[in-house]
């Protein structure tokens, strides 16, 4: 009878196969999770109600392209801009304010080479106002937008020692918890560190960070329940509560680690609902700050 001695200086050709294995699987995840977190983060940011509006208008036999803003930082009145090559164009900014029952304002663009411009006054914070633009050229008419008038929204100068790391967390939790999620799905998958960081990061980003931006921007740390139905905070309150929930029944077995696949889910799916959705309005009446509609 022979026995096999192993080598110790001989490599185990299985072990090797199935590090090699965990390599190529963990590098495809993360890969994975990052596609799918920018895809998302991108969705929200160039969807929402505050992203400026793009068109094309014609005038005079030409077709022009522009892009018009719907959010102004600071304590300044919001540069409005349009590229008209043409110089017999002229036009005027058309504005008042959102949701008060008031007359229109009317103040003549200034062309200066190309750009035909003018200025919309500042409003307090979470203030709107509601413009559009006519142009004309002889006696041809044009609005800009054509169908529609735009909403643009005010907000305070956010520090970037506040901004920044606001952003970054919410990143890395959402990067994180899809990870956790991929490995959830996975019979041997060890979900509970990329659990524990998720929740973690999100109550950092969204809990702590999160309240500071906000009160920069417009004035209160919390508009979401119970005092009110901001989506955005209401959108992290529910992801987190998803996350706890998911955290509590210990990533252990088959039926728990489906809670931490749908805790990624849940914070995929509700930060990829347009960026200020239902967000932060000026009341002008009372003077106080609370909910916009769903389209603004």
């Amino acid at each position: 009878m022979l026995l096999h001695i192993k080598n110790p200086n001989k490599p185990d050709v299985f072990q090797l196969t199935t590090n090699r294995v965990t390599i190529v699987r963990t590098f495809i995840f993360w890969a994975l999770a990052l596609v799918i977190t920018l895809a998302a983060a991108v969705y929200q940011r160039t969807t929402g109600p505050t992203y400026p509006a793009r068109g094309q208008v014609t005038i005079g036999g030409v077709a022009y392209d522009y892009e018009l803003i719907r959010s102004q930082d600071g304590n300044t009145g919001a540069p409005i801009t349009i590229a008209i090559a043409d110089p017999e164009v002229e036009g005027v900014l058309v504005y008042k304010r959102y949701n008060v029952n008031e007359d229109w304002t009317e103040v003549p663009l200034q062309r200066s080479g190309d750009d035909l411009s003018g200025l919309l006054p500042h409003q307090p914070p979470a203030g709107k106002l509601e413009y559009y633009l006519r142009l004309y050229k002889g006696d041809q008419l044009v609005t800009v937008p054509r169908d529609r008038v735009l909403v643009i929204r005010f907000k305070g100068n956010v520090p970037a020692w506040a901004l920044i790391p606001h952003i970054f967390l919410m990143f890395a939790a959402m990067l994180i918890s899809t990870r956790a999620g991929l490995e959830a799905l996975l019979r041997d998958g060890r979900p509970r560190n990329y659990a524990l960081w998720a929740t973690a990061l999100l109550i950092l980003g969204g809990m702590v960070m999160g309240p500071i931006v906000q009160k920069y921007a417009f004035g209160s740390f919390w508009t979401g329940v119970p005092f009110g139905w901001d989506l955005t905070d209401n959108k992290t309150l529910i992801a987190l509560i998803g996350w706890i929930i998911a955290v509590i029944t210990g990533m252990k077995g088959r039926s728990a680690r489906a809670y931490v696949v749908g805790a990624a889910i849940l914070l995929l799916l509700i930060f990829s609902i347009p960026h200020s959705i239902m967000g932060s309005e000026l009341d002008y009446e009372t003077g106080k700050v609370g909910t916009s509609g769903m389209g603004e």
